[in-house]
């Protein structure tokens, strides 16, 4: 069989970033590295990365109360992952007594201070994102109550009055055209929108990759990447957009061989928290078929 692999797949910058200052405080310390939640949305990388001393603790959403007794936090590190927290979180983890450290996605970071600055103006804001999702959750602290999350025009058309100034940002990891048809929509109704496209480049370069496999000829995608993760169940939707069936697994083991054996080129892509090894191991399992 023969595999092509999307120029753009796997790690993204925000995500590795947060891992690499996890593991170098989990150097330095003689206690745990605490993260707010999985640190990535994979089982395998957070099962390695507890190996080497950084634990996951509270809920996937960041909005539980964490349990740590003094001894747990003598000399222990908590660290914000790539997501993003709301300002009351901030505030409630540094409450905590414990050394802190924010691995915020800078990229996530400029979404919250474009809605930071806006609120302080007076100006509603108007999220494109899940509103269960911890990145959005944590965006809408920074709105100052005038925040609402849309996921659709039926979302616009039952949102209250917004008044005179009215911004528009993105979750970073939605899918670009559904953004911009979004916006148009909402700039009928509000003509001095102001529009942020605060997708990031990684999204925007996986969803090109994707798209382009298939015209380099893949007959099959398979998406890899954990079933929780929000920017991998995307691809994998527009993967199935494309026309092409689409096999979404989070390790080699779940490859079916003999549903994927009739194609003789497979496409491949990976979500922004799936590690290069997984990648590799997939790739070499499907070239082998």
């Amino acid at each position: 069989m023969k595999v092509i692999r999307s120029k753009s797949a796997g790690f993204c910058w925000g995500v590795d970033r947060a891992i690499n200052i996890a593991r170098d405080y989990a150097k330095q310390k003689k206690s745990v590295v605490y993260t707010d939640g999985p640190l990535i949305h994979n089982q395998q990388m957070m099962t390695m990365l507890e190996k080497e001393g950084i634990k996951e603790i509270g809920d996937y959403q960041s909005q539980s109360e964490l349990e740590l007794t003094e001894e747990e936090k003598d000399e222990s590190v908590m660290v914000v992952r790539a997501h993003g927290i709301s300002p009351d979180r901030r505030k409630y983890l540094k409450s905590l007594g414990m050394e802190f450290k924010d691995a915020t996605c800078p990229d996530v970071g400029i979404i919250a201070g474009k809605i930071k600055q806006h609120a302080r103006k007076g100006f509603s804001t108007v999220i494109f994102g899940d509103p269960k999702h911890p990145e959005v959750i944590g965006l809408m602290g920074y709105s100052n109550g005038k925040g609402h999350v849309i996921q659709s025009k039926e979302c616009i058309d039952v949102l209250p009055d917004l008044g005179e100034n009215v911004c528009m940002v993105s979750q970073s990891t939605m899918f670009m055209y559904e953004f911009e048809e979004l916006s148009n929509y909402l700039q009928e109704k509000y003509p001095e929108l102001k529009i942020f496209n605060t997708i990031c480049g990684a999204t925007r370069d996986r969803q090109t990759g994707l798209v382009n496999l298939v015209k380099e000829g893949a007959e099959a995608i398979v998406v890899i990447g954990g079933h929780h993760s929000a920017n991998t169940r995307k691809l994998a939707k527009l993967a199935s957009l494309q026309g092409k069936p689409t096999f979404h697994i989070e390790t080699s083991e779940d490859i079916d061989i003999e549903k994927l054996q009739v194609y003789e080129t497979v496409g491949v892509t990976a979500g922004a928290s799936t590690p290069e090894f997984i990648i590799d191991d997939v790739c070499k399992k499907l070239e082998s078929i």
